[in-house]
């Protein structure tokens, strides 16, 4: 039986937090139905406009941007687009005619949702954190179905329309353990040394990044090769540091397009504790030390870093602490091998590995119930008792 052609429009952007997600959703429908036409709109400027195309899709771009929350001469062009993006995304809608909207968080998600639900096509909205962004807050309301990655998310939203899902991650994190050999290669890692990954998220971290610059010398002492991604902000000086010190033990890049192999290549993880970072972690089973940025909304990654560190999954160092404690935990960690077998078997637990198949079923479905078709038979998917203490 021919299938129909379906047209979704997903948004999302800003950092990739929002951006990954997309993509996986994106991949779970046409994975599952090559019958999908599918449109991405972005926030002009932001990574989105390369990281997407980059995952062979096509993007629009919006000139829409956040609200700053301080006083700043940026807010007065605020309104102005504001009005230009609902009026581009009006466009966009009347031009493409999608069956379905979809929403990952960002800015640019905002105009575009908010004309789909005008119009009554059918929308859904993904929101990765235990504390919701303000798009997602604002638009919760409106939407059909809300996918989450946490319990009691109906603080926030809708009970009836939250769905658990967790949170999808790229395919190319799970079962990646065979490539340990390759990824070491990639990066010219000696096999017979630990590996340390740093990744502080697609924009840099400043308190990591200082804390590993402070210790590269404990780390080449203790013979841990370092695998550090630094962010725009720091690479200079940290390429600069490493070359001048042994860059045969320090790997330094602003941004490594190979992340399953940077993975596949630790012994150990120095990350954020964002709510992708958390649930790749989880897919992963590696062991992680979490340094949660404080300069998020209601202090969201560490209730995220939280949620594994209650489990016995991961280890928490605060952020102003950081440049303390991280030299000794690192080392400990790396020196313990009992401390990161318990690790890696309560963080694998933890673990989503069909987020995006879930949220894509629930696209599908939620289409059928608006053209009045028959619904696919739900498939039975294991979801695990993630972050239920929350």
């Amino acid at each position: 039986m021919k299938q129909n052609k379906f047209k979704i429009i997903i948004s999302g952007g800003g950092s990739g937090g929002h951006i990954f997600p997309a993509i996986a959703i994106a991949n779970a429908l046409k994975k599952n139905n090559n019958n999908i036409e599918i449109l991405f709109v972005g926030a002009k400027n932001k990574m989105e406009m390369n990281k997407v195309p980059a995952a062979g899709y096509n993007i629009k771009g919006l000139w829409i941007s956040g609200l700053q929350r301080r006083l700043s001469l940026k807010n007065l062009s605020f309104p102005f687009k504001v009005l230009l993006s609902m009026i581009k995304a009006k466009k966009i809608i009347k031009n493409f005619k999608p069956d379905a909207v979809i929403g990952t968080g960002g800015y640019a998600s905002g105009p575009i949702l908010k004309i789909a639900t005008n119009k009554k096509i059918p929308t859904l909205i993904q929101e990765q954190n235990s504390f919701p962004g303000i798009t997602n807050r604002l638009l919760a309301k409106h939407v059909n179905k809300i996918c989450v990655a946490y319990n009691n998310m109906d603080n926030f939203f809708p009970k009836s329309k939250i769905v658990l899902t967790g949170n999808p991650i790229r395919q190319e994190f799970v079962n990646f353990e065979h490539k340990k050999e390759k990824a070491l290669e990639y990066f010219n890692l000696s096999k017979h040394k630990k590996t340390l990954l740093v990744i502080g998220g697609s924009l840099g971290a400043k308190t990591i990044n200082e804390s590993i610059h402070k210790n590269l010398m404990a780390f080449i002492h203790n013979d841990i090769q370092i695998l550090w991604q630094t962010g725009n902000s720091y690479f200079d000086i940290a390429k600069q540091y490493a070359q001048n010190i042994d860059d045969n033990m320090i790997k330094v890049y602003e941004f490594i397009t190979k992340m399953d192999y940077a993975y596949a290549s630790a012994d150990i993880i120095v990350s954020r504790a964002g709510a992708i970072a958390v649930s790749e972690l989880c897919a992963l089973g590696k062991p992680a030390i979490l340094i949660p940025s404080p300069n998020v909304a209601e202090d969201h990654q560490t209730k995220n870093a939280m949620a594994l560190v209650n489990k016995n999954a991961a280890i928490i160092i605060k952020d102003n602490e950081a440049k303390k404690k991280l030299n000794k935990t690192i080392i400990d960690l790396l020196n313990n091998q009992k401390q990161q077998t318990e690790l890696q078997n309560n963080i694998s637990k933890m673990a989503f590995k069909n987020s995006a198949d879930l949220i894509a079923e629930e696209i599908i479905n939620m289409i059928g119930q608006h053209i009045n078709e028959p619904t696919p038979k739900r498939q039975n998917y294991v979801i695990p008792n993630l972050f239920r203490n929350l």
